[in-house]
């Protein structure tokens, strides 16, 4: 098999994981391809580095596809998610100057209550907080919207600002933003420089988000499909690779390389493992499955999640978003996947919010379990159409 050189964007974060562990571990070698990683500062630089075919494929935001169908951001190229690259590993932080008004008022920091933070929040801040958040079209934004909806804080609680996740910390240090929702490692950087303290993870607003995308051009997709089916193989196989404990290690300190993300292997390993210092006087709180590269079918692009992302982007900017849900490409998915003998669910769209606990569900070989998908409000989207 002749080698092929694929160049691919990314931007410096655990869930980029897959792309690394691909090209470290020999994956992508195995299916004949070799990638040119490339660091974005960025996600526009991501998005437009893909979409002007600057790279082939890239990490990218899950909700940036469904956007540019829209006809939001500007750039509206074609763009298809084959894979989720990875579920949840966002976490929400705060200030050191809020952190100390929440623990005069008692709080807790326990990292799983959304509503008590929440009230907690709505009572110490007189002012809408100013959250930084990686891109306006990004699944941070949309879980912090959704939070604030549906408690004490309010959909006028907050006010959003674009920062770049490497940058996260220095603004909330400088008092630009009074607070963050970001991918990790960047959280626990604030931390561990002392600008703030952690106060929920995004698994605790919804448990299964699609948080990244593997993103290819429509046209490449359909013009190259034995890349593509090559490349999408050799990310699965890093995703199963990441899913075992025994790995973490390995990952840990690959990631951590300078030419990836140039963090310590242990800030690293603490998203890996789910066990995150949220302040920066040690307390430490575990998250089972804060970060989800490959169990119950974390990479299986589900429209009914791309019909959730849509619904949320359609009232916030007031556009239409009933017909791009085929952006989420559960057909090529199963297509290229199905080499690898992966377990696939038999339908393609799901109701959100309604998994509560891990549940056997109807798939190609009868061997597949889902994780909770719970919202925190327990709500449930219903991705069929309305009469």
């Amino acid at each position: 098999m002749k080698t092929v050189t694929l160049p691919v964007a990314y931007v410096p974060l655990v869930d980029a994981a897959p792309l690394i562990v691909a090209r470290e571990m020999g994956f992508a070698e195995s299916e004949g391809i070799s990638l040119d990683l490339i660091a974005a500062p960025s996600w526009s630089s991501v998005r437009d580095m893909l979409a002007f075919g600057r790279v082939d494929a890239a990490h990218l935001l899950s909700p940036v596809p469904i956007a540019m169908a829209m006809g939001l951001g500007g750039v509206t190229t074609p763009l298809s998610a084959v894979s989720v690259l990875s579920v949840n590993g966002n976490v929400i932080g705060v200030s050191r100057e809020i952190e100390e008004k929440l623990r005069d008022a008692g709080f807790g920091f326990d990292f799983t209550d959304p509503v008590a933070a929440s009230d907690a929040l709505s009572r110490v801040c007189s002012k809408p907080l100013t959250f930084g958040v990686p891109f306006p079209f990004s699944m941070h934004v949309e879980l912090l919207r959704y939070w604030c909806e549906n408690t004490a804080l309010g959909a006028d609680g907050i006010e959003i600002r674009t920062v770049p996740p490497p940058l996260m910390a220095d603004a909330l240090a400088a008092g630009d933003v009074d607070a963050f929702c970001v991918g990790e490692p960047w959280g626990s950087v604030a931390v561990d420089q002392g600008a703030g303290a952690l106060l929920l993870p995004g698994h605790a607003i919804w448990q299964f988000a699609p948080e990244k995308v593997l993103a290819v051009r429509t046209d490449w997709a359909e013009t190259e499909p034995n890349l593509l089916g090559r490349l999408m193989r050799a990310v699965w196989h890093a995703g199963r690779w990441l899913s075992r404990p025994e790995t973490r290690t390995t990952a840990s300190e690959l990631l951590s390389r300078k030419e990836y993300l140039d963090v310590s292997p242990e800030l690293i390993d603490r998203a890996l493992s789910g066990n995150l210092t949220v302040t920066s006087r040690g307390e430490q709180r575990h998250v089972p499955h804060f970060v989800e590269f490959h169990a119950g079918a974390a990479t299986f692009p589900w429209r009914s999640q791309a019909k959730w992302i849509a619904h949320r982007l359609g009232r916030s900017h007031n556009v239409e978003h009933d017909s791009v849900a085929h952006v989420f490409r559960a057909d090529l998915n199963r297509r290229h996947i199905a080499p690898t003998g992966s377990d696939f669910p038999g339908a393609s769209e799901k109701v959100e919010g309604s998994i509560r606990l891990e549940t056997p569900v109807a798939s190609a070989r009868g061997q597949l379990t889902l994780l909770p998908n719970s919202f925190f409000d327990g709500r449930v989207f219903d991705p069929s159409p309305k009469d």
